[in-house]
């Protein structure tokens, strides 16, 4: 467990030194696609089909992952109960606890990275415009500058 905190520590602390210079672009929107314009000025072209696909994984994986855990740590705790001895039935709450809290975390990790990106990007508005065209299958419905 201390080696997982140290290793989101430092995740967390290459984003916040890293991502400003990296998220120094302007996002545009054409028809077809998604032109992300970075400080070097060669713009990167993305098709629609790109955001929408990767919001609807990221939909996917905030239902079924959230559900999945609850029903294991469910199970875990029926184990517990069938068997009728207390340091099972501890476990299996322990177990329980452990996945609900796991759940709720894989459910709001879009919200987070939302929030780290807002905190890390010097240009926020273009950036969270692109970030938001991902997450949130929102293109071209922000203002774009």
């Amino acid at each position: 467990m201390k080696n997982l905190k140290r290793v989101f520590y430092l995740l967390m602390m290459g984003v916040m030194l890293y991502a400003p210079s990296a998220m120094a672009m302007t996002c545009q929107m054409t028809d077809k696609e998604l032109q992300m314009i970075p400080d070097s000025g060669n713009p990167i072209l993305i098709d629609l089909q790109i955001p929408r696909t990767v919001h609807l994984v990221i939909v996917i994986l905030k239902i079924t992952i959230p559900v999945i855990l609850v029903i294991l740590g469910m199970l875990d705790l029926l184990k517990g109960v069938t068997a009728q001895k207390e340091d099972e039935v501890k476990k299996g709450q322990q177990m329980f606890v452990k996945r609900l809290i796991a759940a709720v975390l894989v459910f709001f990790v879009v919200t987070i990275v939302q929030l780290v990106i807002s905190f890390a990007a010097k240009n926020s508005n273009n950036i969270m415009n692109c970030a938001d065209c991902f997450l949130n299958n929102s293109c071209g419905t922000r203002a774009q500058d």
